[in-house]
C-alpha cells in the first residue's frame, strides 16, 4: 500500500481560505510516477520554501487565485 508522495516546497504563491489558514504552494514531486513534475498545491498550516510535504495523490493540480 502506497503512504503517500514526497514533495518540496518550491515557492509559496499566496494565502486562501476564509481566515487566510490555506497556502497555495508549488511544489516538485520527488517520488512515484509524477517524479519531477511541479504542481499547485493548497496546503494547511504553517509552509516555508524547502519544506518537504507527502501528498497522498499527485494527478490534481489547485486552482490559482485571481486578485481583485
Amino acid at each position: 500500500m502506497i503512504e503517500g508522495y514526497p514533495a518540496e516546497i518550491v515557492e509559496v504563491k499566496s494565502k486562501t481560505g476564509a481566515a487566510g489558514e490555506i497556502y497555495q504552494v508549488l511544489v516538485k514531486v520527488l517520488g512515484g510516477p509524477d517524479t519531477g513534475r511541479v504542481i499547485l498545491r493548497n496546503v494547511k498550516g504553517p509552509v516555508k520554501k524547502g519544506m518537504i510535504i507527502i501528498l497522498l495523490e499527485t494527478e490534481r493540480e489547485a486552482k490559482e487565485i485571481r486578485t481583485r
